[in-house]
């Protein structure tokens, strides 16, 4: 029998997805009736934080939780800050309008085989480094919603964000993100996006759901805290196998010249559509996954005060945290195709699939119990990012049901020492966690880093160093239901980081450098076939990034790196990756900030990754090798107060003559997967402060 939490969880959000949505939209605007310009008190402050141990950097500058000056709550300005769960450390939202890939999923680093939600992969380096259980379903990642980038925020206000987003072929992104405190010490945020995406080609159509509601709380004498996070990600895109023929790129068919008629290897027409409405999935991937957790923590400690402006402001110097946390998840994985028999030799060449049936469907779920208890020792009271943190986490997974026969578990031992020093010359980090029993044995994570500030005139400099040892994910190595060649005698994946970076403020300029050293890479090297490479190899990378100013109001802002892997391991990826945005951006009026010139983004020639689309997984080729022409956008971006407009023209590099006048010339993500012609972006984003 299935856990019944999950179960119904699964249930409400994937029947009910449009009357949340009505929902959402009639209670942020209950609380957004009186609208009134943001002031100068908050949103919006520069800045860079280290970030958090799991959450990576922040999007704005920060402050120290242990704050001895009394917020305004009745201010008419708001102030909004936010932190993540590991982190004690407050930042702000960042107000720049000069980046677009801010306010989608997508990444410039990162490439798409089709359209705005389709499968997507790294065009940098970036190995699995996670220890512990991993079902290996990754292709749509970017698109979810994770613990992680969970942000818990403060305001002095009720704060609304709204964006829509529209494009080509009827593509749309609605994002709605409300946040609120209850009391002073007591917040919740509330966050939704929708990314629909009809598609260019046949069958490409994409509809992912993100939920979010999360809240802490402080007791009044500050020594109890709690964080709740209700979370849901039901991510679909469909598969059409690539088109059957490039050639059709540029054939003089009138026919093909909407690109929803070329013939494609999966999903005859007859099912596809491109109305946005539409979100049945016929033929491609669904991933489901559903988190609830709880955390709560306890401080001893002592209280003190201190006299600002003729008061008197109490704070808490914590001494000692006990914490507790508690998570539940369920994960759900499903290929499914309802005109598998339409396209039976794709699926016997490919999947040896003999006897194709009407109906393909896979399908594996795992849930997952999260049991953690920890003590937090504060050396320095008045320095609440110095600490040493120590604990245990149990975890019981269950594929299928928790009373089943598929049920293991993990033990985890983990340590942590933290040190931001007061002076904020000085950043620290020494974290390591092992699995010492379970189904995961002898799984381990290292991480050091160190971040000293050279002055404001000069920079900063970072250093950091991680060795993980880690379990196969299970696509590699378990019977998922799913067709996979699996190897049962795979070795643990050992993954060695070292990295190094330097920020020179006065030109602007960041140079990094990261090395790697693997052993037992394992990886996808076809259609079915899970392999592994054992011998040591290393990968190289290095990269700068600059921000030049080329005259009073211009800048170009440039992001270039080179890469390289040593011997014969198996991974193909460009050698050179490179972005470049030439700006004018300027204030032409008091209200008015304008950001508008070309981004344009470049790879090497590289034998490109091949898809499986039965899997999600992208596997290792070397037939085909994939050069491009820079891809190209046009954009005008600005802001009038609250309100900011992004308007983009992309891929204009697919103009041609061929045939006549058109953009037709399309670059491949892969072989036989071309990204769309000219495609058209607005996007609107407007805050609200009640």
């Amino acid at each position: 029998m299935k856990c019944t939490l999950i179960s119904k969880f699964n249930f409400f959000f994937s029947r009910h997805s449009l009357f949340i949505t009505g929902l959402l939209l009639l209670f942020i605007f209950s609380f957004s009736v009186n609208v009134q310009s943001q002031g100068r008190g908050g949103v919006g402050r520069g800045g860079q934080d280290m970030g958090s141990r799991v959450g990576g950097s922040a999007g704005g500058g920060g402050t120290d939780s242990l704050s001895f000056e009394k917020r305004k709550f009745a201010d008419d300005s708001v102030d909004v800050r936010f932190k993540y769960l590991d982190t004690a450390r407050y930042s702000y939202f960042d107000s720049s309008i000069s980046d677009f890939y801010r306010r989608i999923p997508m990444k410039p680093e990162f490439i798409q085989i089709g359209h705005n939600g389709n499968a997507i992969r790294p065009l940098l380096f970036s190995p699995l480094r996670a220890p512990g259980w991993d079902m290996g379903f990754h292709a749509l990642d970017p698109y979810a919603f994770t613990i992680a980038d969970t942000r818990f925020m403060n305001t002095t206000k009720p704060y609304t964000e709204l964006g829509y987003l529209v494009g080509s072929k009827s593509e749309q992104q609605i994002s709605i993100l409300h946040t609120q405190n209850i009391s002073p010490d007591w917040n919740f945020v509330l966050q939704y996006r929708l990314v629909n995406a009809p598609g260019t080609f046949n069958s490409q159509n994409t509809n992912h759901n993100n939920f979010r509601f999360n809240s802490d709380f402080t007791s009044k004498n500050q020594r109890y805290h709690a964080y709740l996070i209700l979370m849901s990600n039901a991510l679909q895109s469909s598969e059409n196998g690539g088109i059957v023929d490039e050639s059709f790129l540029v054939n003089p068919n009138p026919a093909y010249e909407d690109r929803f008629n070329i013939p494609t290897n999966l999903a005859t027409t007859t099912f596809s559509s491109r109305n946005f409405f539409n979100v049945k999935l016929s033929t491609g991937n669904r991933y489901v996954d559903k988190h609830f957790l709880f955390r709560h923590q306890y401080d001893f400690g002592k209280t003190d005060s201190i006299v600002n402006d003729s008061s008197v402001v109490k704070y808490f110097l914590p001494k000692l945290r006990f914490e507790n946390t508690w998570q539940l998840s369920g994960y759900n994985y499903n290929y499914l195709d309802v005109q598998a028999s339409g396209a039976p030799d794709f699926y016997k060449e490919n999947y040896q699939i003999d006897a194709v049936p009407d109906t393909l469907n896979y399908q594996t779920n795992l849930n997952l119990l999260k049991g953690n208890f920890s003590f937090v020792q504060f050396p320095d009271s008045k320095n609440p990012l110095q600490f040493i943190k120590a604990g245990a986490s149990l975890l019981i997974y269950a594929l299928g049901s928790f009373s089943g026969a598929g049920r293991f578990g993990n033990a985890i031992a983990h340590g942590e020492y933290r040190n931001r020093t007061r002076n904020k010359k000085w950043d620290m980090l020494l974290y390591g966690e092992f699995f010492f029993l379970g189904r995961d044995l002898g799984n381990y994570s290292v991480q050091a880093s160190l971040k000293r500030s050279l002055g404001e005139k000069i920079g900063y400099l970072e250093l950091g160093f991680e060795n993980i040892n880690r379990t196969p994910s299970d696509i590699y190595t378990k019977n998922l239901s799913f067709p996979v060649d699996t190897k049962l005698d795979l070795g643990d994946e050992n993954v060695t980081s070292i990295n190094g970076s330097i920020y020179f403020s006065k030109i602007k300029t960041k140079l990094s450098l990261n090395y790697f050293l693997i052993s037992n890479y394992t990886y996808f090297s076809g259609y079915r076939t899970a392999d592994q490479y054992t011998p040591l190899f290393n990968f190289i990378r290095a990269g700068i990034n600059k921000e030049t100013s080329l005259g009073r109001k211009w800048k170009w802002y440039l992001d270039f790196y080179v890469q390289t892997v040593a011997g014969n391991a198996p991974i193909h990826l460009p050698l050179v990756y490179t972005r470049s945005r030439i700006a004018y951006e300027a204030k032409p009026f008091r209200n008015l900030i304008v950001s508008t010139g070309a981004d344009i983004r470049y790879y090497s020639d590289y034998f490109a990754d091949g898809y499986s689309p039965v899997l999600g997984q992208f596997f290792y080729q070397s037939e085909r090798k994939i050069s491009i022409r820079p891809d190209v956008a046009a954009y005008v971006n600005f802001r009038i107060r609250s309100f900011t407009t992004y308007v983009r023209i992309e891929n204009l590099n697919t103009v041609s003559q061929r045939y006549g006048f058109g953009f037709k010339d399309n670059n491949l993500a892969a072989a036989l997967y071309p990204n769309p012609g000219m495609v058209f972006r607005l996007g609107i984003f407007w805050n609200f402060v009640n």
